[in-house]
């Protein structure tokens, strides 16, 4: 049975960017998470998942006081999926929704676990392409979200998934290769809120087909 959540501080942080994960803090201290790297998993993994955590953390998802939801940029579907599942969690519970930049979150964990100088966090963006910001020593953003190619970035130290699949164009250095949700619930309260419309930065790859052309000739004559 979940416990009472009267007084209690009960955030949920959830993330379709690039992984599935997903944390849930009490009061301010992190309970349990849990992360499914299958990137095309997000629609059959995410809800288990929050029932899971919920459960282990023995609390009613109605009970949640806070969601935190990372906004991307990602891809199109696995955004979306991660997003509309906020929305409704926080509508159900009626609970504050957060949304914040993935990147910041990325950025913050990094802050947390190793001082460093300005830096870059980024993602990979397929189509050869990265998604990535940079950040001050604070983990403040300084400039993106943006979409390049990786040897297009700044030559600045660089964390995030990324620089698994970049090791040559980036400046790859220690530091998270991925969302720690465990971060995403610590950090992600006292992050730029974003909003809560994915970052998407392009169009996605499937689009609804147009109207169809005609098969005749515009210049044809009647005889």
């Amino acid at each position: 049975m979940a416990e009472s959540a009267v007084g209690r501080t009960i955030v949920l942080g959830l993330d379709t960017a690039t992984v599935v994960c997903v944390g849930l803090a009490l009061d301010g201290q992190v309970a349990t998470t849990a992360v499914v790297e299958d990137r095309m998993a997000h629609v059959e993994q995410l809800i288990p998942m929050i029932r899971q955590v919920c459960a282990d953390a023995r609390v009613a998802p109605a009970t949640l006081t806070d969601v935190i939801v990372g906004l991307g940029p990602g891809p199109y579907t696995g955004l979306r999926v991660g997003i509309m599942t906020a929305r409704v969690l926080a509508e159900v519970a009626g609970a504050g929704l957060h949304g914040v930049c993935t990147l910041d979150a990325i950025a913050a964990q990094y802050v947390a676990e190793i001082p460093t100088g300005e830096f870059l966090v980024a993602t990979d963006a397929r189509r050869r392409e990265v998604y990535w910001a940079r950040y001050a020593a604070d983990g403040t953003r300084l400039a993106g979200p943006l979409v390049d190619r990786p040897d297009q970035l700044p030559r600045l130290p660089t964390v995030g998934p990324a620089t698994i699949g970049y090791p040559d164009d980036l400046v790859v250095v220690d530091g998270p290769r991925a969302l720690d949700p465990a971060s995403l619930v610590v950090a992600g309260p006292k992050l730029p809120f974003a909003g809560v419309e994915p970052l998407y930065l392009r169009r996605p790859d499937a689009t609804e087909l147009g109207r169809r052309k005609s098969v005749l000739a515009r210049g044809l004559r009647r005889r």
